[in-house]
């Protein structure tokens, strides 16, 4: 039978507890560790949020350096409730008038009715065809219903919906196309009956013979300037180039349509390119400075890193251009520095460059290389490489990974430490408690013989 031992009974001592605060000792590393841990995670977070903001800019910059940034135009109806419009960038400022005459509809067709309700309807062969394309054959069994038709044409996707009216006398089948337009028409046709008449009010002839056209496929029709148009929808796309103008009912009158510049597009570009460079700009002030009111430093003060990144982004913000005749740098249009590094815009000065758009377009958008790239050219390149695979962030976050990796490795190593030194002291004041427990057995012992050989004495 084993021995059951309980360290510390032997010889009075508090072993647990001697053991636990030594191996506490040799675990006091992990402390400093699992802050360095958390610190070098919560920098990881720091790096990713900078990221992020550096792939906002980098979209802002990218609408200020491409031609659709500065060729975006507006598109506006005398009339919106007729004919509403929309035009690409880069569409040449123009003007016309639009009548509708007529807008797109969907053909639509019902059957003759078949009675009973829920009766069927006859077998035979079914060609949906659409418009001039190619047709779809369904095969009707002697069991089918008008519904069990319904669900294979709308199964089919041959541009035909069906649907299924009942009353009183019977089931028709509705049909519908499911696009406007003359070329969105369909034909339904019966190329084989049981009853071998294709013709005749019976059987699955019903179905064709004795229907009704509700609704003939019609293409919209408008005038531009006096001129007809037609379109399968109620959108015309291409009818004016650049321009696309939609339909919205008959008109009584002209609609008036003009595309203009729209130089709020460059102010809203020009904005969120401040805003980005902003954020950025206000998240590494704060991470990199040190408070010496209250002795605090910011998570990354003192990183050279953060620092960099900062001197980089000041630097291509300050740049100048040649690439412009008028402008060379931000400051000549309204965009300015203040302390602590945030852009501010000057609207007065904004809105008078705006008045030399070509020139302002050249200051952020030229592309001539060198010193002749624009502004926002530049900052974009920038970003580009920051945010490469093998680029600036790319590198920063391995960096920090490794050193988060090895932080893990030496809290393993204490930790096993700790683990061999916790079992080699309970070995060692297990060995010592058993010997002090056989001292004191002896210790006893010797006693109860003293007493016992005065007592024989006496």
């Amino acid at each position: 039978m084993a021995a059951i031992s309980s360290t510390g009974i032997g010889s009075g001592l508090d072993v647990k507890s001697i053991v636990s605060q030594l191996v506490a000792l040799e675990k006091q590393p992990l402390t400093g560790l699992k802050a360095q841990a958390a610190t070098t995670q919560t920098r990881i977070s720091a790096y990713g949020q900078i990221q992020s903001l550096i792939s906002t800019l980098s979209d802002a910059a990218s609408s200020l350096a491409s031609v659709t940034g500065w060729n975006a135009v507006r598109a506006t109806s005398s009339d919106t409730a007729s004919v509403s419009a929309s035009a690409a960038g880069g569409t040449s400022p123009t003007a016309f008038s639009v009548e509708v005459s007529a807008l797109a509809k969907a053909k639509s067709t019902t059957s003759a009715v078949v009675p009973p309700a829920g009766s069927a309807v006859g077998a035979g062969t079914l060609s949906l065809t659409l418009g001039s394309g190619a047709s779809v054959s369904l095969t009707v069994s002697a069991s089918d219903t008008v519904a069990n038709v319904a669900s294979a044409i709308n199964g089919a996707g041959a541009g035909v919906t069906a649907t299924v009216l009942t009353d009183a006398t019977g089931d028709r089948l509705l049909l519908r196309s499911t696009a406007t337009g003359v070329a969105a028409s369909f034909t339904l046709a019966v190329t084989s009956d049981a009853d071998g008449n294709v013709g005749d009010a019976a059987g699955l002839s019903r179905l064709v013979v004795g229907s009704t056209t509700t609704q003939a496929g019609v293409d919209a029709a408008a005038t531009v300037n006096g001129i007809p148009v037609t379109s399968a929808t109620n959108t015309f796309a291409n009818s004016v180039a650049g321009v696309t103008f939609t339909a919205q009912k008959v008109t009584t009158a002209p609609v008036e349509i003009t595309i203009a510049k729209d130089n709020t597009q460059v102010s809203s570009n020009i904005d969120a390119f401040v805003k980005a460079y902003n954020a950025i700009n206000d998240l590494l002030a704060d991470a990199t400075k040190y408070d010496s009111a209250t002795k605090s430093a910011g998570l990354l003060q003192g990183d050279s890193s953060a620092l960099s990144l900062q001197n980089s982004l000041r630097a291509a913000l300050q740049s100048v251009t040649t690439g412009s005749k008028v402008f060379s740098r931000l400051a000549d249009v309204g965009l300015t520095q203040q302390r602590g590094g945030d852009l501010v815009v000057d609207a007065t000065k904004l809105t008078a460059a705006m008045g030399n758009m070509d020139e302002l377009k050249n200051l952020f958008r030229s592309t001539g290389g060198g010193s002749a790239d624009g502004i926002a050219v530049k900052i974009k390149s920038l970003a580009t490489s920051l945010l490469s695979t093998d680029g600036f962030f790319t590198n920063k976050t391995y960096s920090l990974q490794r050193a988060l990796d090895s932080n893990a490795k030496e809290q393993d190593r204490v930790n096993a430490r700790a683990s061999t030194l916790e079992t080699s002291l309970t070995k060692r004041y297990s060995a010592l408690d058993a010997q002090m427990a056989s001292l004191n057995a002896l210790n006893a012992y010797i006693s109860q013989q003293v007493t016992s050989w005065n007592k024989n004495t006496a």
